[in-house]
């Protein structure tokens, strides 16, 4: 076996970082989805309140991708589960630019101890009004804008694109 990696799979609120961990994960998902009983019922039926954990091997890597919630209520599990991390991916609901600003302080939290590897995941390229990923870059200050990945994370064939790119940033 190869190496294996800690991946931190976060993102605001409805960005699709469960769907993101489902579709490539090579084991049944560990899932802490519960209930929305809030206003964001309206938007979807659930959320992950703690982790998603799902694995899979990639050319020899074992990647850990562990799912954190994106509800700003649960932002303490972001720090819990970036602990020993190895790379960051950072979904982006490229449709929803009022999530930005919540991208923006993830990113900038979970870098700011350690200059991790790290991608920004487009999700929703396909959605209506979705911002390109070089629109995307500059609204986040992320420089270079090749950080910035398109993905349908409904697609493993996607994910597994995003993976592969991001296996070339981790030493």
């Amino acid at each position: 076996m190869g190496r294996t990696c800690k991946v931190i799979v976060t993102g605001a609120f409805n960005a699709g970082k469960s769907s993101f961990i489902r579709t490539i994960s090579d084991i049944p998902v560990v899932s802490t989805e519960r209930r929305i009983t809030d206003e964001l019922a309206r938007i979807k039926g659930e959320t992950t309140v703690a982790m998603d954990y799902g694995q899979v091997n990639i050319g020899g890597r074992l990647f850990h991708l562990f799912g954190t919630p994106g509800q700003e209520r649960f932002e303490f599990m972001w720090d819990i589960l970036s602990k020993e991390a190895d790379a960051l991916l950072i979904l982006v609901d490229s449709t929803d630019r009022s999530s930005f600003p919540t991208a923006r302080r993830i990113l900038r939290r979970l870098r700011s101890r350690r200059r991790l590897p790290y991608l920004v995941v487009a999700t929703k390229q396909d959605g209506r009004r979705a911002m390109p990923p070089e629109k995307i870059a500059a609204a986040l200050g992320v420089r270079p804008p090749s950080f910035v990945v398109s993905c349908d994370a409904r697609s493993k064939q996607s994910v597994h694109a995003v993976l592969v790119q991001l296996a070339q940033l981790i030493r």
